[in-house]
């Protein structure tokens, strides 16, 4: 039994070591393959590693402290093991899970949204917008939509976007505008 249990310990211990350090090279490669281990969200593949170690370190140590036979040390390690993922899972893995958002958005989404040049638009050539999304600030390739000049600072609204992602912009009547958010210092 000792060779099952230092295998178990070993091997838990060197899969939650690979997947840390080499997760981004594998992440693509091993993208869902987990997912069968995946128990209608509750038994998930790192409780379950973090489970086989602990089945394997406890039994070592039962094994070196008590006098128990292998039958009675291999289920209090199984119990132990049980425990361990239930509470790792309950604890941080599903806290975690369920805090997972994302900020990200689609180049379609800038239609209709306004924003200011930080660079001035010429008949025919490209700039720069600033454009608020959400939270976030972002900095976007820009063309007149109408072909007209725009100079820098002005205030636009996205009229359109390309296919390759550039926004076209119109000039913004500043009567018809609501108050304009605050820009970073930078830009102001």
């Amino acid at each position: 039994m000792t060779t099952l249990f230092w295998m178990c310990l070993g091997g838990g211990l060197v899969v939650s070591l690979a997947l840390f350090f080499i997760h981004d090279y594998l992440g693509d490669a091993l993208d869902g393959a987990f997912d069968a281990l995946d128990i209608d969200g509750f038994i998930d593949p790192l409780s379950l590693v973090a489970g086989v170690s602990v089945f394997g370190g406890a039994g070592i140590v039962l094994e070196a402290t008590t006098a128990l036979a292998p039958a009675p040390t291999v289920a209090v390690a199984v119990v132990l093991a049980v425990v361990f993922s239930v509470g790792m899972h309950l604890v941080y893995v599903a806290p975690m899970k369920r805090s997972e958002n994302s900020t990200a958005f689609s180049v379609r989404e800038y239609a209709g949204r306004t924003g200011e040049l930080t660079t001035s638009l010429t008949e025919t050539g490209h700039g720069e917008v600033i454009v608020q999304m959400g939270a976030s600030t972002t900095f976007q390739t820009a063309r007149s939509f109408t072909g007209d000049p725009i100079p820098i600072g002005a205030r636009v609204v996205v009229v359109e976007v390309t296919p390759d992602g550039t926004l076209l912009v119109a000039p913004v009547d500043e009567t018809d505008d609501p108050p304009r958010r605050a820009l970073p210092s930078r830009l102001s």
